[in-house]
């Protein structure tokens, strides 16, 4: 019997075209974040292998603040602090825990976040945790961003202002205007959180992310997350020192959590080595950018894209995953994206470009993504 509430929330998943499924990999990859294609990277892979062969565990043994502080981990802080051109940085087992980590311990009681609308869910949970008001911006709206903070000024409001964005949207593809955010944050003596996570390694000087033009401002931290274009696991938090060490002291998705495996600390350390090195493979992206605006785009009458994520709104969840599992059909590996990952009503296939596949292929998603839409 206390089974049947969860198998009556699935069947009306079911109904709506919302329940989700584990699929095995297979296709052209068009749905993974793995921009670079360093996921299989032989030089990453041999850092590790070296690593194993000298004797660093794969284990941890436990959280950092006990026993399982390496030097690895410590060795690659310093790295990516120097890298990232910030005081400190923390390494974490992954994004979603470096946002639960910034969003739930720096913001204070009396402090407001004011947040894109479309910001990452594992920010929305991280200020579901916090002691700060918050309030949500219109997407990439610099003058609704400023209106919330004139208005909480208005209400008698005191505290310090976070202002959070993605550097890069993951479900949309484009940009946020990192340059007014940071002017209207200098305006109200308030801080900027940013999520990097789809533009480390693809965009900025060696790959150091969109907001590298913001490199050591004092109220800026930045969230690198290591699974994506730099092909591993991980997160970096980087900005000042004492918001660091106020981290590893306050936060409890950091200090409850067990440390990543050192491995994986050798692993991040060699991939800042190749994205930092990797133009030639930033140049091949873009190229395959500018194909999926003349293959894919522009027949569909789509803007030119902005990035390496090129989203196609359908609007319906059915037919969302219709028009999906039809590309899979045909061998490409498009998956549907549907609420409460986007707003209702706009449901899409997220295209996503990667050094896994090549202009032949894109040129030949675009022959199929026509024909499935007449």
């Amino acid at each position: 019997m206390t089974a049947e509430p969860f198998a009556r929330q699935l069947a009306a998943l079911d109904a709506r075209g919302r329940l989700r499924r584990l699929m095995p990999r297979s296709g052209h990859d068009f749905a993974s974040n793995d921009y670079l294609g360093l996921a299989a990277d032989p030089i990453i892979a041999g850092a590790v292998a070296d690593a194993i062969a000298r004797g660093v565990p794969v284990g941890s043994g436990g959280s950092r603040l006990l026993r399982g502080n390496a030097p690895e981990h410590e060795g690659l802080e310093a790295k990516a602090a120097d890298f990232f051109r910030t005081q400190a940085s923390l390494f974490v087992a992954n994004g979603y825990v470096g946002n639960l980590a910034l969003f739930g311990t720096l913001p204070q009681r009396g402090d407001l976040i004011v947040a894109d609308e479309l910001i990452h869910a594992s920010a929305h949970d991280g200020i579901r945790m916090s002691k700060a008001a918050a309030v949500f911006a219109r997407h990439n709206d610099v003058q609704s961003f400023a209106d919330l903070i004139t208005a909480f000024r208005a209400e008698g409001g005191k505290g310090r202002i976070w202002i959070a964005v993605e550097t890069l949207y993951s479900m949309d593809g484009d940009l946020a205007p990192l340059t007014d955010l940071a002017k209207l944050a200098a305006k109200h003596h308030g801080m900027l959180l940013l999520d990097e996570a789809h533009g480390t390694g693809v965009f900025g000087p060696g790959g150091r992310g969109l907001s590298a033009g913001l490199d050591g401002l004092h109220n800026v931290l930045t969230l690198h997350t290591c699974g994506k274009a730099m092909g591993v696991e991980g997160a970096l938090i980087c900005g000042p020192r004492l918001h660091i060490d106020y981290l590893i002291n306050r936060a409890r998705a950091f200090i409850f959590s067990t440390a990543p495996s050192p491995l994986m600390a050798v692993a991040v350390s060699a991939a800042l080595d190749r994205i930092e090195e990797a133009s030639d493979l930033r140049d091949r992206l873009k190229t395959l950018r500018q194909d999926a605006a003349e293959a894919i785009c522009a027949p569909l009458g789509l803007p030119t894209p902005r990035s390496q994520i090129v989203p196609v709104i359908l609007g319906t969840d059915a037919r969302t995953m219709a028009a999906a599992a039809a590309l899979q059909d045909a061998g490409f590996d498009v998956r549907g994206i549907r609420p409460p990952t986007v707003p209702p009503g706009t449901s899409r296939l997220r295209i996503s470009l990667t050094l896994n596949v090549g202009r032949a292929d894109i040129a030949a998603l675009g022959r199929e993504l026509q024909r499935i839409m007449r």
